[in-house]
């Protein structure tokens, strides 16, 4: 029987993890910062008028991360975008563990060189507690998703969650991972 490890928890296991201490001098390795979790969501405005954009949506989420979507609802009543609460408007994922190591190995080597004009990604997605946003604005990016087989092109929000305390301690942590940041 052989246990299946993904290549990017080794190569943190491995790698990573004595790089960082090194780098900001931590005294044990769990103080390194550590990827948490990483979280897949898309807001749908057109929702409220197409019950099936909800669907589809979920449907290429669960496809793209190999784990059930979750459909997210209104929290609160917004006349002008004609919302009512409880409405359905979104779709996320949240992955952990072996799937989380998956889907980032996945997202550095196929599904971000394959983005139109690719020049890296932006720094500035931090948000002073170590963790980081990045704006996908094509689904079809990711090779799993059937161009033929879409109604409409969307994009979606990933958040990397991680332990970091700082920002700069999260950058390099993803940058680590093979993100591939503008300079």
């Amino acid at each position: 029987m052989s246990t299946y490890t993904p290549r990017l928890k080794t190569q943190y296991r491995d790698e990573i993890v004595s790089a960082l201490k090194e780098k900001f001098q931590y005294d044990s390795v769990m103080q390194v910062p550590r990827l948490k979790k990483i979280v897949l969501s898309q807001g749908l405005g057109e929702a409220t008028a197409d019950k099936k954009v909800i669907e589809n949506a979920i449907q290429e989420m669960s496809i793209i991360s190999g784990q059930k979507a979750q459909t997210t609802f209104a929290k609160k009543d917004i006349s002008n975008f004609k919302l009512r609460k409880g409405m359905p408007i979104g779709a996320k994922v949240t992955l952990r563990g072996e799937m989380m190591y998956d889907f980032l190995d996945r997202l550095v080597s196929v599904a971000l060189p394959r983005t139109r004009d690719f020049r890296g990604i932006n720094p500035k997605g931090f948000d002073k507690r170590g963790n980081y946003t990045l704006g996908i604005t094509e689904q079809i990016i990711f090779p799993e998703i059937d161009i033929d087989k879409i109604s409409r092109v969307s994009g979606m929000d990933i958040t990397f969650v991680t332990s970091a305390n700082t920002d700069e301690e999260a950058f390099e942590l993803l940058k680590a991972f093979g993100l591939p940041f503008k300079k």
